[in-house]
């Protein structure tokens, strides 16, 4: 009989998360930054805006402008300065500021990358958020 799950831990047995827990957990650890904020921030050296969307959602409403667009499938790949696929957009010098539609796929990238090394990132939430804040768009 396998033990309930705040026993699990206890006991050394695997937990199995929800994506509920996940985006709690990774909501607690990467902090928001609102439009407005975001928007004083726009165009510095030192700040990447990151849109984890999918291509097609980026090409159908544009981007914030000078985002990186990388599906948030492939933020890892990236983001390691040790992968093949890496980017040099990506330095765990800068504040990384990424979005996506909604904030959920954006909050699970923020915690991945704190975990590769990146100290300073937040959560821009998402797309709608800075259009309806008046943010510019740039197209894709």
């Amino acid at each position: 009989m396998k033990a309930q799950p705040f026993m699990a831990n206890l006991l050394g047995e695997d937990v199995m998360k929800t994506v509920q827990t996940m985006l709690a957990e990774a909501e607690a650890e990467v902090p928001r930054i609102s439009p407005d904020e975001a928007k004083g921030l726009l165009g510095r050296a030192d700040v990447l805006f990151l849109d984890v969307r999918e291509p097609a959602e980026v090409t159908t409403s544009g981007k914030v402008p000078g985002a990186l667009a990388v599906p948030r499938g492939l933020v890892e790949f990236r983001a390691d300065p040790a992968s093949a696929m890496h980017d040099a957009a990506f330095d765990r010098a800068k504040t990384v500021i990424a979005y996506c539609a909604s904030g959920g796929r954006s909050a699970l990238v923020g915690k991945t990358l704190k975990e590769m090394g990146y100290s300073n990132v937040r959560n821009l939430g998402g797309f709608k958020g800075w259009l309806e804040a008046g943010g510019d768009v740039e197209k894709a």
